[in-house]
């Protein structure tokens, strides 16, 4: 099977370059046999720069790029003549993307809009010539700065999709045949579990030209903040969702306890996400009556809204649709 596209972790050495020495000249000229010191700056080592960047959705263009060198800084000239500037490198990357230090796990940088920039490797400062070094006592000095060297570290870039919605669910729940029927988009579906191995995103067209994104991820079972099934390599994605959906097939022996597993595996990857509005959807609802659908609701969790649904049948759909919208209006 060819490898996917979509890279969401890569780990990359950077290095600033060093700044660029000082000179350490002496005027001359023909009529002018000992001229004071006129030795120019060196230039700036170039920076390793992160800028986020909508056209980008994945990091695989950085998978193979391992070793990151900005340019070196030139040496001062004669005649005051600064150093030319190392070339800055711009990594582009997708917005949602974090940068971490890979030794210490230090978040460094967040980049969650278009266009923002940050350093992640600073270049080195230029030294300066001896012209700055003169003094009345000291009108000739031989001595200049070297340059600063630059920064290098190990980084560990990892994107987290930006969506207004994301689907929690166990391998099966429907998810991503819902994304299919209520979006435009067309993720891989199929009657075995973890056929999602990669975050699928939709927009959900509502009322008045509005609408929302919605990301499906690949289905969590218990002990996947352990790392179990596809485990933590997904369950970051659902950081930037603004609403979570949970989805439960009508076919779960207790629809209830299935809730409060996902549940307790988000709170035990990372507490905050149970601070997020939430909505329980109860999928595959074509195959049970209305009377079956009451007698499963007396049992639901009251503080969170329910909906039955059927992506097949197109059942509670639009109610699905106005519940996610009143809860991204909270």
């Amino acid at each position: 099977m060819a490898e996917s596209n979509f890279i969401d972790f890569v780990k990359i050495y950077c290095a600033s370059g060093h700044g660029g020495a000082g000179s350490m000249h002496l005027h001359r000229a023909k009529y002018i046999p000992k001229g004071g010191p006129d030795g120019g700056d060196g230039g700036r080592g170039g920076h390793i720069i992160l800028r986020a960047n909508a056209q980008f959705w994945t990091l695989i263009h950085l998978k193979y790029r391992k070793h990151i060198k900005a340019d070196d800084g030139e040496k001062g000239g004669s005649a005051l003549r600064t150093g030319k500037n190392g070339t800055d490198i711009v990594l582009e990357v997708p917005v949602g993307t974090v940068a971490k230090d890979a030794e210490t796990g230090e978040q460094l940088f967040d980049l969650n809009e278009n266009g923002q920039e940050c350093i992640l490797c600073r270049g080195g400062k230029g030294g300066w010539g001896n012209d700055h070094f003169k003094t009345a006592t000291n009108q000739t000095p031989r001595y200049a700065q070297p340059g600063e060297d630059g920064e290098e570290k190990v980084v560990i870039l990892e994107l987290k999709l930006l969506a207004d919605v994301g689907l929690v669910g166990f391998p099966n729940a429907g998810k991503s045949t819902l994304l299919s029927t209520i979006t435009s988009a067309k993720p891989k579906i199929a009657s075995y579990a973890f056929t999602t191995l990669e975050p699928n995103l939709g927009i959900v067209r509502y009322f008045d030209d509005r609408s929302f994104v919605m990301a499906d991820i690949p289905g969590i079972i218990e002990g996947a903040h352990e790392g179990k099934g596809i485990g933590t390599r997904f369950l970051r994605h659902i950081e930037r969702n603004s609403v979570l959906l949970f989805m439960v097939s009508c076919e779960e022996d207790n629809i209830a306890a299935g809730y409060k597993t996902l549940l307790n595996e988000l709170k035990l990857y990372n507490p905050e996400l149970l601070d997020k509005q939430r909505v329980l959807a109860i999928t595959k609802c074509d195959i049970i009556d209305e009377d079956i659908e009451k007698d499963l609701a007396r049992r639901l969790p009251k503080k969170v809204p329910h909906v039955f649904i059927s992506s097949a049948s197109g059942e509670g759909l639009d109610k699905l649709k106005d519940e996610l919208w009143k809860a991204l209006q909270k």
